[in-house]
């Protein structure tokens, strides 16, 4: 930010912008050139083949993950403002439940407009089950697939855990009947860590609402949390889970891509009312969004993408914990180790950037399973009203994206668990009755 800009932005943001921040605690701007609210946005330029949105600014939000990239990317490389938003502001979050926060707010209230975001957060966000009131918001793109990963204390080093949770089955109940509380830490309520970590548990009989307690720890804190002994086991996204292993402090059970293959991950979810009301600067914004996640997904990218990410307004961390697992070489910390994994994170690669609707039912179907969301929902409906998978279409169109790179189809299709389950999405109730441990 120049000097200028700077002493624009505090003269502007004087302090209610303060207040916020001691109130939410929530948001630490990163890269926030000046910038005036929609309403009063100056005129964007045109872009090249494109239209001229109808504002140059939007307020993102992102959480200090690897799967954060791409939007930390089009804003370090200019993707905004090629496509006529230069005054896009990437913002940290301090945990899920800020970027909720902020989402509510919208950035009339001093809040955000946007986010990289847990996918099923969105249609919690949508339906009211998180917030003061329901909060229509859109999904417009899936950032990444594959890239989180479950890790052990060493507290179970002799168990060896992996793929099988069931060698903690033994162990939880012997603790459970010593009176000691056994932990395992996710990011959100519903949110992809917490079904990666109740899915897993409960293939092998563990009933995650009653043999352990699932606790809530933002992604930044995991480590510090599991050195002192907080939790004995998280579900979280890169780079946490590999700084956990280079500070010896625990293990990798499982990289996530082994429970489902390719599975999807993290969304870029915009307000419905910002996207209806700016339905140019949405399509420029995913424009850069996937321009980013192509660069990103290049091979020849990938150490300047680790430590560009890296930096201290951003993740805030050594380079080397990021890179080794976004090459797909993968250290578990037990003696196990991976090179060139094809279930590393994807952010382009295998359209791992399409938002396929059917991925979005599998995630509220789960929800529905644990109790986050009624039973009685209209899962088609739902998702057809959240997933703007068409405005993902527009924008692949409008970059000239390969007629071979967009998919013909809103659905991946049947997909199969690691444990041999299959999800059809055209049939989700016959999924959720046929899982044992569930909470409906």
């Amino acid at each position: 930010m120049s000097k200028l800009s700077r002493r624009r932005f505090i003269f502007a943001a004087g302090a209610t912008a303060v207040g916020t921040a001691i109130l939410h605690g929530c948001t630490t701007p990163n890269n926030t050139a000046t910038s005036p609210s929609p309403a009063g946005s100056p005129a964007a330029s045109p872009v090249a083949g494109g239209e001229t949105p109808e504002v140059t600014t939007a307020k993102l939000g992102f959480i200090a993950l690897t799967d954060a990239a791409p939007l930390i990317i089009a804003k370090e490389k200019g993707l905004f403002a090629k496509h006529g938003m230069p005054d896009v502001q990437v913002m940290k979050q301090a945990s899920w439940a800020a970027t909720r926060d902020n989402l509510e707010l919208g950035s009339a209230g001093n809040g955000i407009d946007g986010a990289h975001i847990l996918s099923p957060i969105p249609y919690l966000m949508t339906l009211g089950k998180i917030t003061k009131q329901p909060v229509p918001m859109y999904i417009l793109a899936r950032l990444n697939t594959n890239g989180q990963a479950i890790s052990i204390s060493n507290e179970y080093a002799d168990l060896k855990v992996a793929l099988d949770s069931g060698v903690l089955k033994e162990s939880f109940a012997k603790a459970k009947s010593a009176g000691k509380e056994v932990k395992a830490a996710v990011t959100f309520p519903g949110g992809n860590h917490d079904l990666w970590m109740r899915y897993w548990l409960a293939t092998s009989g563990i009933d995650p609402n009653k043999d352990l307690s699932l606790i809530v720890v933002p992604p930044p804190q995991m480590v510090a949390n599991m050195k002192v002994g907080t939790m004995q086991a998280f579900c979280v996204g890169e780079p946490w889970n590999a700084q956990l292993v280079n500070k010896k402090l625990g293990y990798s059970a499982l990289i996530t891509g082994e429970l489902w293959k390719d599975h999807p991950e993290k969304a870029f979810a915009l307000r419905a009312d910002w996207v209806d009301k700016n339905p140019k600067a949405a399509k420029a914004l995913t424009m850069a969004v996937l321009e980013a996640q192509q660069w990103c997904n290049d091979p020849a990218n990938v150490k300047e993408m680790c430590e560009i990410i890296a930096g201290r307004e951003w993740l805030k961390i050594d380079p080397a914990d990021i890179l080794g697992r976004m090459q797909g070489n993968i250290d578990f910390g037990d003696g196990r180790k991976i090179e060139n994994s094809p279930l590393a994170m994807k952010f382009w690669r295998d359209n791992a950037s399409y938002p396929y609707k059917s991925h979005d039912t599998w995630f509220v179907t789960e929800d529905i399973r644990w109790g986050y969301i009624p039973a009685d929902t209209d899962i088609k409906a739902l998702v057809d009203k959240v997933n703007r998978e068409d405005i993902w279409r527009e924008a692949a169109t409008a970059l000239n994206v390969p007629a071979d790179q967009i998919p013909t189809s809103t659905s991946r299709g049947v997909e199969t668990f690691f444990d041999g389950v299959k999800f059809d999405p055209e049939n989700p109730t016959a999924y959720l009755k046929s899982l044992k441990i569930k909470k409906v």
